[in-house]
């Protein structure tokens, strides 16, 4: 597995990130960490990114649709597949973070990242 060390740009004292091997820590304005296991499996994240490519390619269309004047209940209807694919996207995360990382993080006693993990849905619907 890949280290994997994470930078936080609200965190006051740089020196307090932490690398690990299996997982990663974060650390919070209560000043706690949490250690959790993150892991996607190459095959997920392939799938993902592809469709976030698919996504971002129509919204390069709908850019130069509006570049060019194009009629607006057409750049609408675009406008419209390029959210219903980054909603999708998002449901797709959700469940790769609920079936791998929650379960680890729970498993692991980590109930911060079950509550981030919550407030994170709750931005997200």
């Amino acid at each position: 597995m890949n280290k994997d060390k994470h930078e936080h740009s609200d965190l006051e004292n740089q020196e307090d990130i932490i690398e690990h091997e299996s997982g990663h820590v974060h650390e919070h304005h209560e000043g706690g960490l949490h250690n959790h296991s993150h892991y996607h499996s190459p095959a997920e994240k392939k799938k993902q990114i592809n469709r976030l490519s698919k996504a971002i390619g129509h919204l390069g269309h709908v850019k130069t649709m509006i570049e060019n004047d194009e009629d607006c209940a057409d750049v609408l209807m675009q406008l419209s597949a390029v959210n219903s694919a980054l909603k999708s996207l998002g449901k797709e995360i959700i469940n790769e973070h609920m079936t791998h990382c929650i379960i680890h993080a729970i498993e692991d006693g980590d109930t911060t990242a079950v509550e981030e993990f919550q407030k994170a849905v709750q931005k997200f619907i």
